[in-house]
C-alpha cells in the first residue's frame, strides 16, 4: 500500500489533482492499495488553519463526519465516495485511518459524547514548548466501552464502506478489549465483505500486542523505520505480531540519501508480508515496484532471521521460502551495512546454521552466480538468493587408497573419522577447517593445497594450505550442497619460493652473488620451458618478462664445467627486486611442476541441512491431544496445537509410533500385564489384522489425515519425525507372512523382546541373520525394513527417531542409511541409544546424523563439563551430534522428581544452550514429574494410556521456552554442539561458560544454576582477550532482559534464585 499524508493532497482546490497523480503513482510501483491519514475536521483546524497536520498526534477528530477545512469540510461519504471511485479507477483499494479511541476536546456530540472520554481534572497552565493542541485532545475512559459508542463507530465506518471506502487501519488498537474489536468488525463485515482491517501496531508494547489476537485483524505493522539495521529486537517482535495477523512493514519517511532509502526498502521487502510505501521517497519508481514485485512473488510463509555480524560487521536479513527443515528450500537474503561511513565484513561462518543448502545468485533477472563478499562498501545493501539446491547423489563413496611412502610425507588429517574409514560431518555453508602435518627434509619451504567435491561432480575444487607454525598446515572449505563429499590433501616442494627465501635471506646480509641470479634464471628458463596449453598464459607471460629484465647472463655451465668467478653477474638490487617480485611468485606457482607431490587418498565428508546439528524437537503423543476428556486424540488434534509449538519455537514434532497396535499381550496401564475393556495399548507393539510398519493406527485418522497434518507442520516451519521401531506385536502380518524372519525357541514358541529387568510381553523381535548354516543375512527383511523407511519418505517425512538401534546389527544399519541417503539425502536419523558410549559412537560412525546422549544422567557440574568437553571437541565433535533430551516417556529423571519447577528451568537451559540440538516429551512445560515410587519412570505413564493435559495450567514453562529458543535462533554460538570453553567459577553450584563459534562473531555467556533450592552467588571470570589490549571493555547483551551494560573487570558477579536459575549474555568488545 502506498501511505498518503494529509499534506500530501495539498489544499482544496489541489486535492482531486494531487490524489490523482498519487493513485497513478501507486499503479506505477504495483502497490495495490493507498492507505490515507484521517481525513476528518481535526482540533488543529481550529487552532492552526491550513497548517501542516501530519502524523497520529493531532488526528483526533473534533468532526468525524466532516473533512478538514483543507479539503473543504465537506461530508466525510462525499469526500471517501470521490476519492475511492478515483483509486478504484486505477485498480487501488482505498483504505482510511480511523483514530476512534480519542477525540477533540470540543467534538461534536456525533462524533463523541461527553461521557465516553476521560475528562481532565483540572486545566494546567500551557506549557509554551507544547504546540497550541497540546490539551486539546480527551482519550476513551478507561473502563468497560460504552455499546452506544461501538455502535455510532459502527454506523459511521459502514456508511464510508457504502461509499467505496475498502477498509480502515485503526490507531492505538490497544485501547480497546479484544471482544470489543471482534464485535465491531463483524459487524463492519456482516455489512459489507470483505473488509480490509488494519491495526497501527507499531511500538507496542508485548502485552498489548497479545490482547489483539482473535480480535479480527487482516494486517499488522511493524517498528521497521526505527530499526537501525543491527539489533534483532525486529526479530522479537515480528515474532509477536504474527501471532496476531500478517505483517506489514513500514518503509517510513525518506532518510535522506539514496543508500538509506534502499536499505530500508529490501529490508521491508524481505521482513514483511506487505508494505507501506512512502508517497516520496529519493529512489526510482522502477526499483520501488521491482521491491513490490519480489514481495509479492515471494511465498507468504517462511522463517525470518536476523544475523549480525561482529562489531563493524554486516547483517544479514534472511527469509526462507518454506520449512527450516526442507531441503527444497530457497531463501532471499539481504546483506546490510548499517554504518554509512565505513565498509562492513561480511562473515559467512555465522550464517551456516540457517542458509539452505544451495547455489548463491545475485537477486536479478539474470541470476547471475555469486558468492558471498568480503566486505559490503560504506552504507550499501547487496540482495542474493539462494536458488533450488542440488543435493548430491550417489550409489557408492571412494574407498581410501594406500600410497607407498613418499618423500614429502602427509600426516595426522583432520577431519577424519578412523583415518578415513568413516566420513566426517558438516552442514552446508558451514565453513570447514581442514588440516594436516606436512613434514619434509631440510629447510625447503612448501605448498599445498585441499582438494574437495561432491561425490557426483568430477571438478575439484582447490582451497590453499596456510601454514600454522610446527609443520602444521591449513585450509577451509564450504560446501554448499547435501549429500557425500570427499577431500583430499596434496603438498609438495615449491622449488620457487625456498629458492627466494634463501635470496632474500642473502641479499638483506649482503652477501648474495651473481651465483643466485644464474641459479633463478635457471629455474625461470625451466619454466618457460614447460609452457604449453595447461599452462596459463598469463603466468607464463610474466616468467619470460622476469628474464628479459635480468638482461643478458652468462649460460649455464656444462656437465664437468664451472664458471670462473669474473664471469658471474653482478647481484644488482635491481636484478634481485625482479627475482624477488610478488606477481612473478605468483606466476611461478601457477607453473610449478611440483616437485615431490605426494597426495592423500580421498578422505570421505558428510554433509548435512542445518537441521542435522541445529533444532528443537517436541514429541508428543497424538492420542493424547484431544480437547475432549476421554476421546481418542487425532491427527487433526495435533494440528490445532501447531501455532503453540511453532510459537514456543519447535522445529520438529516428533511421534511415537503412529500404526496399528496390537491385541495379543496388550499391556494395561502402568503396564500392567493384563489390558482392561478400553485400554488403548502401547503404541510400540506394532502390527494387527489392520496392518503393519506402513500403516496407521485408524482411531489418529487415516494416510490423507498424515499428509495433511504433515502440510500443516511445514506451513508452521515444523517438520514431524516419525518413530521407526523395528519390532512386533505377535499380531503383525508379518508373522503369518514371513515366519522365518522370527526365531523360535524349543518349545515352537517367540521369545519376547526383553531389555532387562524390563520385559516387553506385547512385542517380539525379528531375525536379522539365518540361525542356521553359514548365519547368512535375511535379504528380505533388510529389504522390507528398507522399503518402510522408503514409503514414509515418498510420503514427505525426511526425519526418522530410531528406537534401541544398538540391539540390531551394524551392518544393518550401514546398508540401510546408505541405501537411503544415496537417493535422498536430505533424510536424518536420530539414534536412541542408551548403552555403552564405544556402541552409541559406532552408529554415529556407521552413518545415523544425531544420537541421544548420557546429558539426562549428568547433574554434577564436573560431571556436566567433562561431558560437555567431550562431545564438544574432536574426535566426538566430528561424527556425533548430541540431542539433549531432557525427558522422554521412558525417563522421568530423578532430578526432576525433587526439584520443582527450578529443576526443569535448569534442565532445559542446560539442553538449549550447550547443544545445537535438544528435545522435551509433552509434559516437561508443565513440569509433570510424579514417579513410580523408586524408579525413574511416569506414574500413569502415557505409553499405556490417553493422557489429556491442559496446556495453560498456571506455572507452565511456555514462555521460558520460547525465550531460549529464540535466543538459540539468533545466537549461531548456540547452533552447534561446538564451541564450549568453561568459565571459572569458584562456586560448584554454578555452571559457567561461554560458547563461540570459530571466528568469535558470535559469543554467549552462561550461568546456570545447578540448585534448584537455594540462592547461588558466584565470581565468574570473563573472557578478557575479547577487549583486547588496554583499558577496554566488554559490552554485555543481556538476552533475558534484553538490557545492555559494559563491564570493565575481569569478574562478573552473579546471584541465581530457584525463580530465575539462569542467566545469557551476548558478548561483544566495546568500542574503543
Amino acid at each position: 500500500m502506498l501511505h498518503v499524508g494529509l499534506a500530501d493532497l495539498g489544499k482544496a482546490d489541489e486535492a482531486a489533482g494531487a490524489w490523482q497523480g498519487l493513485c497513478e503513482f501507486a499503479q506505477r510501483v504495483g502497490a495495490n492499495g493507498v492507505l490515507v491519514e484521517p481525513l476528518w475536521r481535526r482540533a488543529a483546524d481550529a487552532t492552526q488553519g491550513e497548517g501542516p497536520q501530519d502524523g497520529h498526534g493531532d488526528a483526533a477528530p473534533a468532526d468525524a463526519d466532516t473533512s478538514t477545512t483543507r479539503l473543504g469540510g465537506q461530508a466525510m461519504p462525499t469526500l471517501l465516495a470521490d476519492m475511492a471511485r478515483t483509486a478504484r479507477e486505477y485498480g487501488l483499494a482505498l483504505v482510511v485511518e480511523v483514530a476512534l479511541d480519542r477525540a477533540a476536546r470540543h467534538a461534536t456530540a456525533a462524533t463523541a459524547l461527553p461521557e465516553w472520554l476521560a475528562q481532565p481534572v483540572d486545566e494546567p497552565a500551557r506549557d509554551p514548548r507544547q504546540p497550541p493542541t497540546a490539551g486539546q485532545v480527551l482519550t476513551l475512559r478507561a473502563g468497560a466501552v460504552p455499546p452506544a459508542f461501538l455502535q455510532a463507530w459502527h454506523a459511521r465506518l459502514a456508511s464510508w464502506l457504502d461509499a467505496g471506502v475498502a477498509g480502515f487501519c485503526f490507531d492505538a488498537p490497544q485501547r480497546l478489549p479484544t471482544a470489543d474489536w471482534r464485535h465491531l468488525l463483524g459487524g463492519l463485515r456482516g455489512h459489507a465483505a470483505p473488509l480490509l482491517a488494519y491495526a497501527w501496531t507499531h511500538g507496542l508494547a508485548p502485552e498489548h500486542l497479545a490482547g489483539l489476537r482473535g480480535a479480527g485483524f487482516d494486517g499488522v505493522f511493524s517498528s521497521l523505520p526505527w530499526w537501525n539495521f543491527q539489533d534483532d529486537w525486529l526479530l522479537h517482535e515480528a515474532h509477536r505480531l504474527r501471532a496476531v495477523a500478517p505483517l506489514i512493514a513500514p518503509v517510513g519517511v525518506s532518510r535522506g540519501t539514496p543508500h538509506a532509502d534502499r536499505r530500508m526498502l529490501w529490508a521491508a521487502a524481505l521482513a514483511g508480508d506487505g508494505m507501506l510505501l512512502p508517497a516520496h521517497t529519493l529512489l526510482p519508481p522502477r526499483e520501488i515496484a521491482a521491491a513490490v514485485s519480489f514481495q509479492r512473488q515471494r511465498p507468504p510463509a517462511g522463517t525470518l532471521y536476523i544475523v549480525g555480524g561482529p562489531p563493524g560487521g554486516a547483517t544479514a536479513l534472511l527469509r526462507r521460502a518454506g520449512t527450516p527443515l526442507a531441503i527444497a528450500d530457497t531463501a532471499d537474503l539481504l546483506l546490510i551495512n548499517p554504518d554509512a561511513q565505513a565498509p562492513a565484513q561480511v562473515t559467512p561462518g555465522l550464517l551456516a546454521g540457517v542458509l539452505p543448502p544451495g547455489a548463491l545468485h545475485v537477486a536479478d533477472e539474470a541470476g547471475t552466480p555469486a558468492d558471498l563478499p568480503d566486505s559490503l562498501p560504506p552504507g550499501a545493501c547487496l540482495r542474493l538468493a539462494v536458488g533450488a539446491p542440488q543435493p548430491v547423489v550417489s550409489t557408492a563413496y571412494t574407498a581410501m587408497r594406500r600410497q607407498a611412502p613418499q618423500r614429502l610425507a602427509i600426516e595426522r588429517v583432520a577431519p577424519a573419522v578412523d583415518d578415513g574409514a568413516f566420513p566426517a560431518k558438516t552442514i552446508t555453508y558451514r565453513p570447514l577447517a581442514v588440516s594436516a602435518d606436512l613434514i619434509f627434509d631440510g629447510h625447503d619451504t612448501l605448498a599445498g593445497e585441499v582438494r574437495w567435491r561432491a561425490l557426483d561432480e568430477d571438478t575439484w575444487q582447490v582451497a590453499p594450505l596456510a601454514p600454522l607454525g610446527n609443520d602444521r598446515w591449513a585450509a577451509s572449505l564450504t560446501p554448499r550442497r547435501v549429500g557425500r563429499h570427499e577431500f583430499a590433501i596434496a603438498a609438495w616442494r615449491d622449488t620457487w619460493a625456498s629458492f627466494t627465501y634463501e635470496l632474500r635471506k642473502k641479499h638483506e646480509a649482503g652477501v648474495a652473488s651473481g651465483l643466485e641470479l644464474l641459479d633463478g634464471a635457471a629455474l625461470l628458463r625451466a619454466a618457460a620451458a614447460r609452457a604449453g596449453k595447461r599452462q596459463p598464459a598469463e603466468a607464463v607471460r610474466t616468467v619470460k618478462d622476469a628474464l628479459h629484465a635480468l638482461g643478458d647472463l652468462p649460460s649455464p655451465a656444462s656437465q664437468g664445467e664451472r664458471l670462473a668467478a669474473a664471469d658471474l653477474p653482478a647481484a644488482t638490487a635491481e636484478r634481485v627486486a625482479t627475482l624477488l617480485d610478488p606477481a612473478l611468485a605468483q606466476a611461478m606457482r601457477r607453473v610449478d611442476d611440483r616437485a615431490f607431490e605426494a597426495v592423500t587418498p580421498a578422505y570421505p565428508l558428510w554433509v548435512d541441512r542445518p537441521q542435522a546439528e541445529f533444532a528443537s524437537w517436541y514429541e508428543l503423543f497424538p492420542r493424547s491431544q484431544s480437547s475432549e476428556p476421554g476421546r481418542h486424540g487425532t491427527f487433526a488434534d495435533v494440528a490445532r496445537r501447531l501455532p503453540v509449538l511453532r510459537e514456543m519455537g519447535f522445529d520438529v514434532l516428533y511421534f511415537p509410533p503412529i500404526h496399528p497396535i496390537g491385541l495379543s499381550h496388550r499391556k494395561g496401564r502402568n503396564n500392567s500385564l493384563i489390558a482392561a475393556p478400553g485400554d488403548v495399548g502401547s503404541p510400540y507393539a506394532i502390527g494387527s489384522a489392520e496392518g503393519g510398519h506402513d500403516a496407521i493406527h485408524a482411531e489418529l485418522g487415516n494416510l490423507q489425515d498424515f499428509l495433511a497434518l504433515l502440510r500443516d507442520a511445514r506451513a508452521h516451519g515444523m517438520d514431524v519425525a516419525l518413530d521407526f521401531a523395528i519390532q512386533c506385536s505377535p499380531d503383525h502380518p508379518w508373522l503369518a507372512e514371513h515366519p522365518d524372519w522370527f526365531t523360535r525357541r524349543a518349545d515352537g514358541s517367540i521369545r519376547h523382546a526383553e531389555n532387562p529387568p524390563k520385559k516387553y510381553e506385547d512385542i517380539v523381535n525379528v531375525a536379522f541373520y539365518a540361525e542356521t548354516g553359514k548365519r547368512a543375512r535375511q535379504a528380505s527383511l533388510w529389504e522390507a525394513l528398507r522399503d518402510v523407511v522408503l514409503f514414509w519418505v515418498a510420503q514427505g517425512v525426511r526425519v526418522f527417531r530410531v528406537d534401541n538401534p544398538h540391539t540390531k546389527p551394524l551392518p544393518f544399519w550401514a546398508w540401510l542409511i546408505d541405501s537411503v541417503q544415496d537417493a535422498h539425502p536430505d533424510v536424518l536419523f536420530l539414534s536412541e541409544a542408551f548403552t555403552r558410549p564405544r556402541m552409541m559412537l559406532r552408529l554415529a560412525k556407521v552413518g545415523f546424523t544425531q544420537s541421544y546422549t548420557y546429558f539426562t544422567w549428568r547433574h554434577g557440574k564436573q560431571e556436566i563439563i567433562d561431558y560437555l568437553r567431550e562431545l564438544s571437541q574432536p574426535p566426538m565433535a566430528d561424527t556425533y551430534r548430541p540431542n539433549f533430551f531432557v525427558n522422554t516417556p521412558d525417563i522421568n529423571p530423578y532430578f526432576l522428581q525433587g526439584s520443582g519447577r527450578a529443576g526443569f528451568l535448569i534442565r532445559a537451559a542446560l539442553a538449549a544452550t550447550t547443544s545445537g540440538l535438544w528435545g522435551m516429551y509433552s509434559g516437561f512445560e508443565l513440569c509433570e514429574s510424579a514417579p513410580v515410587p523408586g524408579k525413574e519412570e511416569y506414574l500413569d505413564s502415557e505409553k499405556y494410556e490417553i493422557r489429556q493435559r491442559d496446556w495453560d495450567q498456571p506455572g507452565n514453562l511456555n514462555a521460558q521456552i520460547a525465550r531460549l529458543n529464540l535466543i538459540r535462533r539468533q545466537n549461531p554460538a548456540l547452533q552447534s554442539h561446538r564451541g564450549f570453553h568453561v568459565a571459572e567459577c569458584a562456586n560448584p553450584d554454578l555452571l559457567c561458560f561461554w560458547k563461540a563459534t570459530p571466528c568469535h562473531g558470535n559469543i554467549v555467556l552462561g550461568v546456570i544454576s545447578l540448585d534448584p533450592h537455594r540462592v547461588q552467588q558466584g565470581e565468574v571470570a570473563l573472557p578478557r582477550w575479547l577487549a583486547g589490549k588496554g583499558p577496554a571493555g566488554i559490552v554485555a547483551e543481556d538476552l533475558l532482559a534484553d538490557g545492555t551494560e559494559t563491564w570493565w573487570h575481569d569478574w562478573h558477579g552473579v546471584t541465581l534464585t530457584p525463580d530465575a536459575p539462569y542467566r545469557l549474555w551476548r558478548l561483544t568488545a566495546a568500542a574503543p
